[in-house]
């Protein structure tokens, strides 16, 4: 099983085109099976086996006593019913992936902030020429008015983004392209933190406790999602905001922002880069309290 099991994710990833971290998370997941089932071959696999794999995925215990959210449990399964649909594919003998049924999930509440509590936000970020801050103000205006994901927000180079046009295109999840569009005001604040800069380094933005290394290529100065993660926290702290901030939040708040103001489903779906509807429906029950307001003015 473990063979294929790698010859399964490579698979995914050269032939489905998966990111080599989706790769890899399916053989983590795929092997926990191996940890509960031990050296097994696939023709051994049965519904009764899933069964009992479903409740030790249930009751499972990593090493530092963390527990697997019912969300964790369902990729594990979606792996093993991938490996399963592709064993199938091979005519390799083995349970049948339609075999398995996945759990239905909540979603967590939504946590976003209000257009006042972003401007609350940039109104913290120290109003100085200096690169850091001029740094940190964009970073806040980019995440806010594109609905960027952090880990594409860290991907950017200079190159990338067209402060002009307001519009250029990332590859997101899936290896997929979409168009991202910035306001003005976020233009304006990218150009200023650049217009400061002094090197020629590709990274749209930089780390500045780590200038003393030697790099051509500019990566080692890269921002990690985590200091973006520090850098949202720090700053809705300054803000007073006691809600917990993430860039996800900030992505979160993208997305209701247009929807209050009237953007349709399919469109802020599309500018998301979200692959299923279901995943942009999150967000109509934040904003279900912005009806209230629709029916007095259209029906009152």
């Amino acid at each position: 099983m473990s063979e294929l099991i790698i010859d399964y994710v490579e698979h995914i990833e050269v032939e489905r085109g998966r990111s080599a971290k989706t790769a890899e998370n399916y053989r983590r997941y795929l092997e926990r099976f191996i940890e509960f089932a031990g050296l097994i071959t696939v023709d051994k696999i049965t519904s009764e086996l899933i069964r009992k794999y479903r409740l030790w995925l249930n009751r499972y215990t990593s090493e530092y006593g963390d527990e697997l959210a019912l969300i964790t449990q369902n990729y594990h399964l979606i792996a093993m019913r991938g490996f399963l649909g592709y064993l199938s594919k091979r005519d390799i003998p083995s349970l049948s992936p339609d075999k398995i049924d996945l759990p239905k999930t909540h979603r967590k509440q939504v946590t976003f902030l209000h257009f006042d509590e972003v401007e609350q936000m940039l109104d913290a970020v120290p109003a100085d020429d200096t690169p850091q801050h001029l740094r940190d103000r964009a970073i806040l205006e980019l995440l806010f008015s594109s609905g960027l994901r952090v880990s594409e927000l860290v991907n950017l180079d200079r190159g990338h983004i067209n402060t002009k046009r307001r519009e250029f295109m990332v590859r997101g999840k899936g290896q997929k392209d979409r168009p991202i569009f910035i306001s003005e005001s976020a233009a304006d604040h990218v150009e200023a933190y650049l217009a400061a800069r002094s090197d020629s380094l590709a990274p749209l933005f930089l780390n500045y406790s780590r200038n003393n290394i030697a790099d051509s290529s500019g990566d080692y100065r890269r921002l990690t999602p985590r200091s973006i993660q520090r850098l949202i926290s720090k700053y809705a702290k300054l803000a007073g905001i006691t809600k917990h901030v993430s860039p996800h939040t900030m992505r979160h708040s993208f997305a209701t922002d247009l929807l209050m103001n009237g953007a349709d489903i399919r469109s802020v779906q599309s500018m998301l880069g979200h692959s299923n509807i279901s995943t942009t429906q999150v967000y109509t029950h934040v904003t279900d309290a912005h009806l209230r307001e629709v029916y007095e003015k259209f029906h009152s």
